[in-house]
């Protein structure tokens, strides 16, 4: 079984058998996937996350079909209708719409036409009408008129759906329709009559006819969510005339009378049985694939939002502007703890300017303030110009942050555990200051789907999109890396080899007993077993520990092999790590053993390079068009900055300093044909966009980089 998963595995994803056994025999050994693609290179041969994760998914559906041919061939067996060739048949078969295939006959039926049919004795009837020979079948059922059948029409009946079973049922008829479908069914939708103006968001699609394997992940997506609600009913049909003359060539050989019974079983089969499956099946293919293509484009669009900039360990003021309610300000440690929390009022309807300013001069000098983070929500605008009006004895830089996700953060239980006195104003303005520390160490606190880089997250495979999200989580967190000594215990969990038990462990046992000095020292930690210190310890810094190599990306196991190459260079490994020219004297090929490998070697090299190097580029300061503030301040033909904050199949979001976000349609990112929006833009990026249309109505704004002039990077 083993050899035939690795085999079809192997033909599925391009990768040899070989790649493959290794992989499945880590993963099986409890090691996880950053830490397979980080230091496992060698058994591998170098395969990234993304590839060992499609080997581990193919690995699961492989062992879900393997189950479910033991419940079918049992099921079987107990008819006592298993013969060799059938077996074989299911032996072989691992393709889950063929394993079914096969199945149908023998699947336990409910009460069908069929079955009534047959328990009326009907089933020889429809046997002689199938072979087609018999010149006066009406004759012929008048022998089956008894018990519970009335007459010959009855009789005949009986026997047509019998034989429209048979028909629905057989492979190749199944194989012939899922065919002609899968080359020209046309998805349809319309309006629900009476639901026009409550479902008016989706009036695009309340008329829409177009072929369903043209038909876009995102459009689907919609359409699918409209029928949902009520809105839409949405069907999907192939040509019938082609689907039922294709059947009827199949079945009907023979003009005579037999032969126009068949015909028509063939038609109510079609109809009643086979169509409607076809089209259930390919209405759940069609959302299994969109559903993936949405799942994929949120998954890269999270990855590209935890990996985005940090402003580093700096000590930072937050604040939750608003109006009303005024602007909740805190006042953070370059550990990210809080200082400090006031409320200031600097707006209308309160309108304490002179107070505010005075409040804010203070806290800046009392905590040493380095930088500012305004959440990007309402009176954000209002609240940079306010600051930027202002002459502060210190010279501090102001950034906007999103606001995206800091509410669900602030009602959360990790919120509540961390802050208990305070309320959700705090904990959100917190939240805005230590996402500019470090957006990856701060969002990871809040579930990926309400962070907002996704599209219709809500209408995917949920358990898919989960375990898809908690992924790339865990490929960043590890990526980057954490400081073992400040580190959260939610940020722990994410950590390779580390659940939510391990990581609260690390943090009760760095609170009893101050900061950790080693890596080393992790093994002293309740729990923190061989294994999981193996997978947890290359990915935990401690950035002021006695050996080095404890604040990089060298796993504790490799330690010697850097230990030997400053020994052959006559130095400590400290000076290894500082002295560049002596780096260049190693000679990689002299470290080589059966199981460290040039791949090895090679990441030790580049990590003594660059010992412990957050992979994230440095942030950047970015201001909005001080003259727009609302839709109605835009022309068309108006160029503006803004920022990238969601990505879709379709085009790129940016948020140009409105409440509004304008659409840069894929067409209008650049002068050349793009079929992915990643290949131009990326999340948090600073863009210079084009104002082509604006629907105040709709409050929808199209807009262009075509043709518009970028700062280069």
């Amino acid at each position: 079984m083993t050899q035939i998963f690795h085999n079809i595995i192997s033909a599925t994803l391009g990768i040899s058998e070989k790649q493959i056994g290794q992989t499945l025999h880590l993963l099986n050994d409890g090691a996880t996937i950053p830490f397979i693609s980080r230091y496992r290179k060698e058994a591998t041969g170098g395969l990234d996350e993304v590839q060992i994760e499609a080997i581990q998914t193919q690995y699961e559906k492989l062992n879900e079909i393997a189950k479910r041919k033991e419940t079918i061939i049992n099921t079987i067996r107990e008819q006592e209708k298993m013969t060799p060739e059938l077996q074989k048949r299911i032996d072989e078969t691992w393709d889950s719409t063929v394993l079914e295939d096969i199945y149908l006959p023998y699947k336990p039926k409910r009460k069908t036409r069929a079955e009534v049919a047959r328990q009326k004795g009907l089933e020889p009837l429809a046997t002689l009408l199938m072979l087609q020979r018999e010149p006066h079948p009406e004759k012929r059922a008048t022998d089956f008129v008894k018990g519970d059948v009335k007459n010959t029409d009855d009789a005949l009946k009986g026997a047509r759906d019998i034989i429209a079973e048979q028909v629905s049922e057989n492979e190749r008829a199944r194989n012939t329709l899922r065919n002609i479908f899968s080359r020209q069914a046309i998805l349809t939708a319309k309006v629900v009559k009476g639901k026009e103006e409550e479902g008016n968001k989706y009036r695009d699609y309340f008329d829409c006819s177009e072929s369903l394997k043209r038909c876009s992940s995102h459009r689907l997506l919609a359409i699918r969510r409209a029928e949902s609600e009520g809105i839409l009913k949405v069907s999907i049909s192939p040509d019938d005339d082609e689907c039922l003359e294709r059947l009827e060539r199949q079945f009907v050989f023979n003009h005579n009378t037999c032969g126009q019974q068949v015909t028509e079983a063939v038609q109510d089969a079609y109809k009643r049985l086979l169509k409607p499956s076809i089209e259930t099946e390919f209405a759940a293919l069609s959302k299994e694939r969109a559903d993936e293509e949405a799942i994929r484009v949120f998954t890269e669009n999270l990855r590209q939002l935890l990996l985005a900039s940090p402003l580093g360990q700096k000590r930072v003021m937050g604040i939750d502007p608003g109006f009303r309610t005024g602007c909740k300000v805190v006042c953070l440690d370059a550990q990210g703890n809080l200082l400090h929390n006031e409320n200031i009022y600097p707006h209308p309807p309160v309108n304490k300017p002179k107070e505010a300013f005075s409040k804010l001069q203070k806290m800046l000098e009392a905590y040493k303030i380095e930088a500012i983070a305004i959440g990007n929500g309402t009176a954000s605008r209002e609240t940079e110009d306010f600051l930027k009006q202002q002459t502060f004895n210190l010279n501090i830089q102001i950034f906007i942050v999103s606001e995206q996700g800091a509410s669900i953060y602030s009602a959360s239980k990790i919120a509540r555990d961390e802050f208990p006195e305070y309320d959700v104003t705090v904990r959100g303005a917190v939240s805005i200051a230590r996402r500019l520390m470090d957006p990856l160490a701060e969002l990871v606190k809040i579930e990926p789907k309400s962070i907002g880089v996704g599209q219709y997250q809500h209408d995917v495979d949920q358990t898919k999109l989960k375990r898809s999200l908690d992924q790339t989580v865990e490929n960043c967190v590890n990526q980057v890396g954490v400081n073992l000594n400040t580190a959260s215990s939610h940020l722990l969990t994410y950590i390779s080899g580390l659940g939510p038990q391990l990581a609260q462990n690390i943090v009760n046992y760095r609170t009893e007993n101050g900061a950790f000095a080693s890596r080393k020292e992790l093994l002293k930690v309740p729990r923190m077993g061989a294994k999981a210190f193996e997978q947890c310890a290359g990915f935990l810094r401690i950035p002021e520990a006695k050996n080095p190599l404890d604040n990089t990306a060298v796993h504790p196991e490799s330690y010697y092999i850097v230990e030997q190459m400053a020994k052959d260079l006559g130095c400590t490994v400290t000076e290894l790590i500082t002295n560049k020219e002596l780096r260049l004297k190693i000679q990689p090929e002299r470290y080589l053993s059966p199981t460290v490998g040039m791949p090895t070697l090679k990441d030790i090299l580049q990590e003594l390079d660059k010992p412990g190097r957050d992979p994230r580029g440095p942030i950047k300061i970015f201001e909005f068009d001080k003259n727009v503030r609302t839709i109605n301040d835009l022309r068309i033909g108006m160029e503006l900055p803004g920022i990238v904050g969601n990505i879709t199949n379709f085009g790129a979001f940016v948020d140009i300093g409105i409440k509004e976000n304008g659409l840069i349609h894929l067409s209008q990112l650049a002068q050349r044909y793009i079929s992915d929006p990643n290949e131009i833009v990326s999340i948090h990026q600073h863009v210079r966009v084009k104002v082509l249309s604006v629907d105040p109505d709709r409050k929808r704004i199209q807009l262009t980089m075509i043709g518009v002039a970028q700062e280069t990077l």
